[in-house]
């Protein structure tokens, strides 16, 4: 069982390395065996299709990126300024090296037409981060529907940032943020 466990958290390891770092299509279960030590027939074992791996992978990611979120925007006492923070953290994330981009975005992409799998999960952390900014805009007090806008901004900062490869669009999306709450209070 222990050793089981290694295994899977190894080869979790390799494949988000890997399928973030290069793309989920470009990789085979053989990169993975390399990157991770755990043989192919153990991978296989662990994970029947590499499709399984890579839902796998987004739901480790997810419980990561999630907590990371919730870390950086509980530091704000004042409801307004923990919305806000949403946008610090994604321009840390976006500032990080290696950074490419949202991992469900990039999965979708490659793969939601053709894998309900990679689609379930991708709408399902969307999801997971439009009901997280619900419950931060209506404890700022925001009309109905804010969160929605809020979503808005910060899925166009990913995707622009990864495009260009700057931290910029998640402080242009907190100055909108900013707007779109101050807008709301007239």
């Amino acid at each position: 069982m222990k050793d089981t466990a290694a295994a899977r958290s190894r080869a979790l390891d390799a494949a988000e390395q890997l399928f973030y770092g290069r793309g989920i299509q470009t990789v085979g279960m053989d990169d993975i065996r390399g990157a991770s030590g755990v043989s192919l027939k153990r991978l296989y074992q662990l994970f029947p299709a590499k499709e399984q791996l890579v839902e796998a992978y987004l739901e480790r990611r997810d419980l990561v990126w999630r907590r990371r979120l919730a870390d950086r925007v509980e530091q704000e006492s004042d409801p307004r300024e923990r919305v806000l923070a949403v946008f610090d953290h994604l321009h840390a994330w976006f500032g990080e090296p290696g950074f490419r981009g949202c991992a469900w975005i990039n999965a979708y992409g490659e793969l939601g037409a053709t894998s309900a799998r990679v689609a379930a999960q991708a709408r399902t952390h969307k999801t997971a981060f439009l009901h997280y900014l619900e419950g931060l805009a209506a404890d700022a007090g925001l009309p109905a529907g804010t969160a929605g806008h809020l979503l808005l901004l910060a899925e166009g900062a990913m995707v622009t940032a990864g495009v260009f490869g700057t931290s910029e669009p998640a402080r242009q999306a907190r100055e909108a943020a900013a707007l779109l709450m101050a807008a709301a209070d007239r």
